[in-house]
This record gives C-alpha cells, structure tokens and sequence, in this order.
C-alpha cells in the first residue's frame, strides 16, 4: 500500500497541482549570486527565496494542494505543526473559507504562534515537540471529523511542496546541485521526486535533529532526536514514509550541520542579501558554510532558503 501511494508522486502529477494551486501562491523569485560572496570562489550560489511565499514559507504550497484537491468535510481540516504548516494551512484556509484547528507544541516560536492567531485559526498549544501536538490533532480529529492535513506524510502535501523544484527548474534550469533542509522530509520528498536525478540532490539536517540521516543508517524511517535551533521547523520525530523511498531512490547524501553555522547562515543571508531567514530556512546555506558540503570549482549550486518566520531582525529601532 505504501509503495502504491509512492508511485503516485511523480513529475505529472506535481505539474498538475501545481496548475491547480497556481492562483493561490507566489512564484517565488531566484537569484544568482557570486560564491565569493560568501566565501566560496569559483562557484555560483543560485537561491531560491521561498520564504517569501505566502504564509512565509514553502508550506503554503502543500497546504493549498490539500485543500483544493481533497473532499472537505463540514468540520473543517485540522493540522499538527512545528509552526509553519500550521502558519500555511491557517493562511490557505481563510483564503478558501474552511474552518482551521491547528495544534502546535511549546517550542513554537512566538512569530509562528502570532501568525496563526493572525490568520483566524482555532489555536491550540500543546506538549513540548511536534509528535506530542500531533498525537493531540489525532484526538480531536476522532471527535470532531476534521480532515487532517500532515505536514509531510501526505501525497497532497509532497506534490504541492514538490512545485518549489518544478519552479526553481523553470528558473535555473542547469544546476548542477540542490541544497535542501529537511524535517520530516515534505519538501525534499517532493522536490526530489520531481527532479528525479536531473540534479544532485543534497539533505541537510540540525546535527540535533538527525531524522533523515538516522533513517538512512538503519533502512528505514525511525525515531530520531528533535532539538537544536530549529527544533520548531526542522525536528519531528521521524521521516515520513512516503518521502522515503523517493529519498533512497534520488537524494545523493545527507549533511549534518551544528547549530552555530545554521545562525551563521543566518546571518550571512541578512548581510549579503537581505534576507530574514528563519533557523530552518537557512539550514541550506549552513551546509556551505561548514564545509559539509564542498562544491567543485564551476559548480552551479542551488540553496533552498526555504522559511522566513522569525523576529530575528529588530525593526523597533529608529537609526
């Protein structure tokens, strides 16, 4: 039943929700920029800046395919969330009129939690990870009939998130490498299934949050720790099983990287191209500035920055 449910997540299929949620999203620019910028000669850094999607991050994508491709019943959807799933599915439903329920645990940072609020979601905030608020989504989606949306281990949720690689090919359309951050693998499942080898693609993960990478060793999708600095984007407690597969099947390798390059990374963004990347959205580039991934000289890189929720940059100052 699984490797049926795989299959359904190809190219054809990612461009056909992309043709259905194409109303509702952004297309989210690319830009080209020298490696020497940030400390790499001879390579180029393409970055795809999917924190500017609505809803701050690629998870829009996955959450309007649910939407728009699923039988939505009167209770409404109902979604478990680190934050910004639940920040996308909140945005996708007052977009289309359906009442929302998102849980969230304690380590959601506060610019998420406002934003759900913000988008007239019934909020609730429960346990301390992600595998806890979604055992609590579990419950009320007994009582309640609420469709569930998963943040990552959902065919809908892997061809919408899989559009980012669809776009990002029409935009640079020779890289040779993709750098993509993974929590429970939505975006990299999907990216990866729509690329299907074209390029090299390369996991990243929190050195405290090894879900992919664990998942690797032992054959398998298996608990993993969930910790770190982006522990409310890039920690829950396993892969999906449906990313699996595709990852076995298309990811060439997975890079771990410490939380002081992922702030690192952080700041580079800002500094070089003004960009407020959340934690998890800049985990792509720390994999650069670490080492963990060493591209050859000429090398065509592309760096997912794939989220933008944060307060990290103070606006409160007037000089």
């Amino acid at each position: 039943m699984q490797t049926m449910r795989t299959t359904q997540i190809d190219g054809a299929r990612i461009a056909a929700v992309e043709r259905i949620i194409r109303p509702h999203i952004r297309r989210t620019p690319a830009i080209e920029v020298d490696g020497g910028d940030f400390g790499m000669d001879s390579v180029r850094l393409i970055f795809k800046l999917e924190l500017l999607q609505h809803a701050g991050s690629f998870k829009a994508r996955g959450a309007f395919a649910n939407l728009l491709t699923r039988e939505i019943p009167k209770a409404g959807v109902v979604a478990a969330s680190g934050g910004n799933h639940g920040v996308a599915v909140a945005f996708a439903a007052r977009k289309l009129g359906i009442p929302a329920k998102i849980f969230v645990p304690s380590v959601a940072s506060a610019e998420k939690i406002g934003r759900i609020r913000e988008y007239g979601a019934d909020l609730v905030v429960t346990g301390e990870r992600y595998a806890e608020a979604l055992a609590a989504s579990e419950n009320w989606i007994a009582q309640s009939g609420a469709l569930p949306v998963h943040a990552y281990d959902q065919v809908e949720t892997l061809l919408g998130q899989g559009t980012v690689g669809l776009e990002f090919e029409e935009q640079a359309p020779d890289l040779d490498t993709l750098l993509v951050a993974v929590g429970g693998g939505g975006l990299i499942g999907g990216v990866a299934a729509w690329y299907s080898g074209r390029v090299k693609i390369i996991a990243v993960e929190p050195e405290a949050a090894p879900t992919l990478a664990h998942a690797w060793r032992a054959g398998r999708p298996v608990d993993s720790p969930a910790g770190g600095i982006a522990a409310d984007s890039l920690a829950p407690k396993r892969v999906g099983e449906l990313m699996f597969p595709i990852a076995q099947r298309h990811v060439s390798s997975v890079v771990l990287v410490p939380d002081e390059k992922i702030q690192q990374a952080q700041e580079a963004l800002w500094k070089v191209l003004r960009v407020a990347s959340e934690p998890g959205g800049a985990a792509s580039l720390a994999a650069l500035l670490s080492g963990g991934y060493q591209p050859q000289p000429g090398e065509r890189v592309g760096v997912l920055v794939c989220g933008g929720n944060t307060t990290a940059v103070d606006f409160s100052r007037r000089h």
